[in-house]
């Protein structure tokens, strides 16, 4: 080799070759459409798709997953392609993997499996990283027998007796213990997401989460409300794990606390689930949902049922929603101008995050959502509040009345802040009605509970 010569250190690009069987429980998803996302899925792991076939059968094959004769037609077309890679759809068992590496002479992986090597490159944090490796191991765990064929017995007789069975054994040992360690870990993350919900709930901030399949625009829309790009947005799937919060305003001092988390997508490995159920407790704490649709997308509807599923295993699925129609500017012209005016229809704004088209209507809609869940107050405070006061005006829909025995707060707030109102409202009537009591009045003289009117709390 010439000395001047470099070597090439980057791994060599893998050509994958697609698979899928369309069975009849589909879910609305043909095998075209579901090989598409997965070609998607491919790219984003850095191969390049070579090809790709599906089966119409009536279940899979449990030995081959797609027929066997459908099996030997890949030898014919891995030399067509000079395919490296065989992603399947759908999750493979251990058997029908071994059988289909042992056919082909390549590599066979499933969609759970290309998922989560998407995740774990993308995975950015400590906590990321924690939650990956975690589901990474828990699908490993029974697939180790093939990993370990070097060491398996192959034969009887004097000197074929080796190690096989026990290094599996031990493999199988060191794994469990390494979960078993990763589920303490996550454990602590939870324990200190929850300590740091507690933290917002103290202060009384509402907690929105923007829910939605993967690359519809979460991030995007997250930096659209901010109004600076606080999280980095991509046009690729899975381009956001880590979940990301901020403050932002939505109008006449209101604020709330909106976290942009991971994307759902079809066929989403269950060990994933389980992996980030620490971070998409997030969603299970919020007080509100926006759930971003693709408009532009033809499978909306499919995308909106995988959604929906996960939150319901979450069991999120009940939780207050607002429906953000985004990328509209692709199908509608009027949209790439931010400045005109979008139509909430019910509960669903149609927005492009991308151009700013229709953000202050969904800042309305999410502050009349969190009015709908708040209380409505009607009290008086002491001047002396002024702390309580300033939070009124910054964490409520209000309106103040200063007089001279103190401010009158009419509105609508959230239930533990109006909680507070109620209190600071009574300890106003009972130092005065204590100051105008007169000498050797009892305890419990001089006052008289005053009736909620028009199914508001009155206080003063």
């Amino acid at each position: 080799m010439p000395r001047n010569q470099t070597i090439d250190l980057a791994p060599p690009v893998e050509r994958a070759f697609l698979i899928a069987v369309e069975t009849d429980d589909a879910d609305g998803w043909t095998a075209e459409d579901s090989l598409a996302e997965l070609a998607s899925l491919a790219d984003t792991a850095g191969a390049v798709v070579v090809g790709a076939e599906w089966q119409r059968r009536r279940h899979v094959d449990p030995n081959w997953y797609v027929g066997k004769g459908k099996a030997e037609s890949l030898v014919a077309a891995k030399h067509e392609t000079g395919f490296t890679l065989l992603v399947a759809d759908d999750e493979l068992s251990p058997a029908q993997q071994r059988r289909l590496e042992g056919l082909l002479g390549v590599k066979v992986i499933d969609r759970s499996r290309l998922i989560l090597d998407i995740f774990a490159q993308h995975a950015q944090t400590h906590e990321g990283r924690l939650q990956v490796e975690l589901a990474q191991l828990e699908y490993q765990l029974p697939r180790l027998t093939r990993l370990w064929t070097h060491l398996s017995r192959t034969g009887g007789g004097i000197g074929t007796r080796g190690p096989g069975e026990t290094q599996l054994e031990t493999d199988r040992r060191v794994i469990r213990e390494r979960i078993k360690v990763l589920k303490e870990r996550v454990e602590q993350v939870r324990r200190q997401r929850a300590t740091a919900a507690r933290g917002r709930d103290r202060r009384l901030i509402p907690a929105i989460s923007i829910v939605g399949y993967t690359n519809a625009g979460k991030s995007t829309l997250l930096n659209a409300l901010v109004g600076s790009d606080v999280v980095r947005a991509e046009d690729r799937l899975f381009a956001t794990l880590d979940p990301t919060s901020r403050l932002v305003r939505l109008g006449e001092g209101q604020t709330a606390i909106v976290t942009d988390t991971v994307g759902f997508i079809h066929k989403l490995p269950h060990q994933l689930v389980d992996a980030f159920r620490a971070t998409l407790e997030e969603v299970t704490r919020a007080d509100a949902l926006i759930e971003v649709v693709d408009a532009a997308d033809p499978h909306a509807p499919e995308h909106r049922a995988t959604v929906q599923a996960v939150l319901d295993e979450l069991g999120a699925g009940d939780k207050p929603r607002i429906v953000a129609l985004n990328k509209i500017d692709l199908l509608e012209p009027a949209a790439t101008t931010p400045v005109l005016t979008a139509p909430a229809v019910g509960m669903a704004v149609p927005i492009s995050a991308r151009t700013g088209f229709g953000i202050e209507t969904l800042r309305t809609a999410i502050s009349a959502l969190l009015a709908d869940l708040w209380v409505a107050v009607d009290v008086v405070l002491p001047y002396q509040a002024g702390e309580l006061l300033a939070r009124v005006r910054e964490r409520g829909t209000v309106g103040l009345d200063y007089r001279p025995d103190g401010v009158r707060v009419r509105g609508r707030v959230s239930p533990a802040l109006a909680s507070e109102l109620l209190a600071a409202a009574d300890g106003r009537l009972g130092a005065a009605r204590r100051a105008a009591r007169p000498a050797g009045a009892g305890v419990g003289e001089g006052r008289q509970p005053e009736p909620a009117v028009g199914g508001e709390t009155r206080r003063g």
